[in-house]
């Protein structure tokens, strides 16, 4: 919990009402880069469905591409997997409850540190050009962090002994 005291009344600005900005990511493990799918509703099968149907546009139907997602019940429904299978596209589910093994989540959260923290913008468009202007400094000025950031390190387990008693 944080305290300020002032002596005069101090205001934020805020934001009033809601607007909704979605991303959908995919990003290459490798090349670290990423294709989005953008919009101002929901994100739902479909989105992956475009998604996909993105991801071949820049690979050629010859080379191997393994998709891996979470368990979001709009990602592991029955469109989205024939839609994968159509593109010649490979489905990989993480294990439930494991976001450390997802590298798109550290690029959400690198993406809410370097455009979003801290930061008060006035109108919508504002905030949406925030967000695009970070992922289009990932090829350029962002490339070494992300180099750092985006390794392919995780903790697993292989082995559960027992405690000593």
């Amino acid at each position: 919990m944080a305290i300020l005291w002032s002596f005069r009344r101090i205001f934020v600005e805020t934001a009033s009402g809601r607007q909704r900005l979605n991303v959908l990511g995919a990003l290459n493990a490798v090349t670290k880069e990423m294709i989005t799918v953008i919009n101002t509703t929901y994100i739902n099968s479909w989105s992956v469905v475009e998604l996909i149907r993105k991801i071949r546009e820049r690979h050629p139907p010859e080379k191997k591409v393994v998709l891996i997602l979470d368990n979001a019940r709009y990602q592991a429904c029955h469109l989205v997997k024939s839609a994968a299978n159509m593109h010649g596209i490979e489905l990989l589910f993480l294990p439930p409850y494991s976001p450390n093994l997802n590298l798109i989540e550290r690029v959400w959260k690198f993406i809410r540190k370097k455009s979003l923290n801290c930061v008060y913008f006035k109108d919508f468009n504002r905030f949406t050009t925030a967000i695009f202007a970070c992922i289009e400094k990932f090829r350029g000025e962002y490339r070494a962090e992300l180099e750092t950031l985006l390794v392919w390190n995780f903790q697993i387990i292989t082995r559960i002994g027992k405690s000593a008693a």
